[in-house]
């Protein structure tokens, strides 16, 4: 045999291997727990998924599905004895976490080779720690504080009463509505929110920014994408926007005081609909910085690629 051949004839064994391994075979294992007012969630998974909902009752359910790449089912009991899957009660903490021992060598395909998603519905008032090193956050509406990590999916949240810290290394981030201090950031997607009571600080490296509705101040900063943000009434304090490769848009109350300073080195700077005594620039130039409606907290626009839009309503 050649050496050609025998390089296609591994190939096709490894592909036959490869495919036999990658059925999934689904388990299910789900337990409830009585709790208290303001109980807090803990969950960890290696690689699945974690979606969280919100009861009008006093029990936590935690529904974990383990999907598991193993030709058979004798397989998948082998493959689920290197699992450790925990789902337990401490008090009025609940604590649901699931990882895989290691191993060594090479591997073929994903790994771990059983993956396990949390589906779990908590009391309103709860509040939450959720971790995954490559799946989606979703989180429905809470009243506690909130902090949600992923190392490669979308981090999705409703509307959170407590503070909030959340982050992905490689997805999108939204919330409906942040009703105490917000912190979201990301390393390559998009951040939305649709309504920030608290103060916010907002990020992401690779994507664009936008806020319908800020009622405090606000932190918003992208290194490759445009940033949109409107004020809410008066500016409760210093306010920044900036971008490194996009446009910035802010728009704001027409009765709102404000310092301006707005400044871009690849567009220009547009105002309309603003009282403003000017101190330096022009509306049209690369820079506009003066006292609006007789002035008040700062409100900072940056951009070095692109045009910067203050617009009143």
């Amino acid at each position: 045999m050649s050496y050609l051949s025998r390089v296609i004839a591994t190939a096709g064994v490894i592909a036959v291997f490869t495919a036999s391994a990658s059925a999934k075979i689904e388990r299910v294992v789900e337990k409830s727990f009585p709790v208290q007012p303001g109980v807090h969630l803990k969950v960890s998974t290696a690689g699945g998924d974690i979606h969280i909902k919100s009861t009008s009752g006093s029990v936590v359910n935690v529904v974990a599905k383990e999907h598991i790449r193993a030709g058979s089912e004798a397989d998948a009991d082998e493959l689920l004895k290197k699992l450790d899957l925990k789902i337990a009660q401490d008090g009025n903490e609940v604590v649901a976490s699931a990882s895989y021992e290691s191993g060594v060598g090479f591997h073929f395909g994903s790994w771990p080779p059983v993956q396990v998603d949390f589906e779990i519905s908590v009391p309103a008032s709860a509040s939450a720690e959720l971790k995954t090193s490559g799946g989606d956050v979703v989180v429905g509406d809470l009243d506690g504080a909130l902090r949600a990590h992923t190392s490669g999916g979308d981090v999705k949240l409703g509307s959170i009463g407590g503070e909030i810290d959340a982050s992905t290394s490689g997805g999108n981030v939204s919330l409906t509505e942040g009703r105490s201090s917000v912190k979201l950031s990301t390393s390559g997607g998009n951040v939305t929110v649709d309504h920030i009571v608290g103060p916010a600080d907002l990020r992401t490296s690779g994507g664009d920014i936008r806020i319908d509705s800020v009622e405090n101040t606000l932190t918003a900063q992208t290194s490759g994408g445009d940033v949109k943000a409107g004020f809410k009434g008066p500016l409760k304090g210093d306010c920044e926007l900036s971008t490194s490769g996009g446009e910035v848009k802010a728009t704001v109350s027409r009765e709102a005081g404000f310092h301006l300073d707005a400044a871009t080195s690849g567009g220009e700077v547009n105002a309309s609909g603003l009282t403003i005594t000017i101190d330096r620039g022009g509306t049209g130039r690369s820079n506009l910085a003066g006292a609006v409606n007789g002035g008040g907290p700062l409100l900072k626009l940056r951009s070095s690629g692109g045009n910067i839009d203050i617009v009143s309503r």
